[in-house]
């Protein structure tokens, strides 16, 4: 493929675990894809090392701070350096951009969506709270639009698979699956007393910090349920969560005559990613795939919703409507970010969580400044209520 027919591919969040694996399958197909931009948090130095490869038109830093360190890191070298989330935002929407990976965590990455679905971008959505928080939004302004998402989490890439060539009027339920986590077998009393250290242990993924204690309460399957609500039209009654430890069949889909599709696949996330690039084709991979036989059983349990209530919460939360799932997305990060600091106990996250619902204000009807104003009061309140905890 001639340089001028590459696909220019933006990775927000370049640095997290997304990004680092999309920038291997980027190695990997140098004829199909070139960078336009990168983008991360804090993690300048990286960044750097990174723009130095790949050559990208722009880099951005979010955090202000490490801004004069990689604009000297990269200053011999005929790229853009900026800082700050509009910075962010802007370069999402940059005109060269064919698709855009939003790998970034949390609800940082909703403005830059909601500006690359204005600019009529591809998306490969990697960011769970985008359809979390703002799932009503998003989707009403990606009718009549040319931007488009394919989903880059393991489980929603599954779904979007086993729908491929289906109507989606016969496709009766969704299954999502879940590993379970670290804390799977363990008790509501063991979780007590976990550390951070035993929740970012995590049996068969290797990913950020705030999504990996996500997994460990569960509730990354609570996200990945309203998300695939918007992603794919079903509602909250007609999808199942089902454990399964192996996370070899990645999700499945039920169709009204009985059957089920499964999309299985070792535990990589470079398959979705690779899937989410050259989609509507597939790549190749250098890796080597699934052997079944390497798997003598492949299990799968209901969730206990008793030691893991943020599951629960989750299925409130959507059920409710308005802004109430951009404040279960709001109080989760404020109640990650207490539990790796060591402010409050892995038990204590459902009930922050559940509290800071009970007292946000609830709207109804939403658009995109209620759910600034809800995001910012919900953080509020949970930060206030963390004083009531001890450990």
């Amino acid at each position: 493929m001639s340089e001028r027919n590459k696909k220019n591919i933006a990775i927000l969040g370049s640095t997290g675990s997304i990004g680092t694996q999309t920038l291997d399958i980027i190695s990997e197909n140098p004829e199909l894809f070139r960078v336009s931009v990168l983008t991360a948090n804090r993690n300048s130095e990286l960044l750097a090392r990174q723009a130095a490869r790949y050559l990208p038109r722009k880099v951005v830093i979010a955090d202000d701070s490490r801004y004069l360190q990689l604009k000297e890191a990269l200053r011999n070298l005929p790229i853009e350096v900026e800082a700050g989330a509009d910075a962010i935002a802007h370069a999402a929407a940059l005109p060269e951009n064919d698709t855009v990976v939003t790998a970034m965590v949390g609800y940082s990455g909703l403005r830059p969506t909601v500006m690359a679905i204005e600019a009529g971008k591809r998306i490969a959505l990697a960011n769970k709270e985008t359809l979390v928080v703002a799932g009503e939004v998003i989707t009403g302004m990606l009718k009549g639009s040319e931007a488009e998402i394919v989903p880059v989490d393991s489980e929603h890439s599954a779904i979007f698979q086993c729908l491929m060539g289906e109507k989606r009027k016969q496709a009766s339920k969704i299954i999502l699956t879940a590993s379970g986590g670290p804390f799977r077998c363990r008790t509501t009393e063991e979780m007590e007393k976990a550390t951070a250290a035993d929740a970012l242990r995590h049996p068969n993924w290797s990913m950020g910090a705030k999504v990996t204690i996500d997994s460990a309460s569960m509730m990354n399957k609570g996200f990945e349920m309203i998300e695939a609500k918007w992603l794919f039209d079903f509602e909250p009654q007609d999808i199942e969560v089902v454990v399964h430890p192996q996370s070899i069949v990645h999700s499945m889909v039920e169709f009204i005559d009985g059957s089920v599709k499964a999309q299985l696949g070792v535990p990589d996330m470079r398959i979705p990613i690779s899937l989410a690039l050259g989609f509507p084709d597939r790549l190749p991979s250098p890796r080597q795939g699934l052997t079944l036989e390497q798997y003598g059983n492949l299990t799968f349990e209901r969730p206990d919703y008793g030691r893991f209530p943020l599951l629960g919460l989750a299925f409130e939360a959507i059920k409710a409507g308005g802004n109430m799932p951009c404040i279960l997305n709001a109080a989760n990060e404020i109640a990650v970010a207490a539990f790796l600091e060591g402010r409050i106990r892995f038990t204590d996250m459902p009930r922050l969580v559940a509290d800071t619902m009970d007292k946000t204000t609830f709207f109804r009807e939403i658009d995109l400044p209620v759910l600034v104003q809800t995001n910012d009061e919900a953080r509020r309140i949970a930060e206030s209520l963390l004083a009531g905890y001890t450990i």
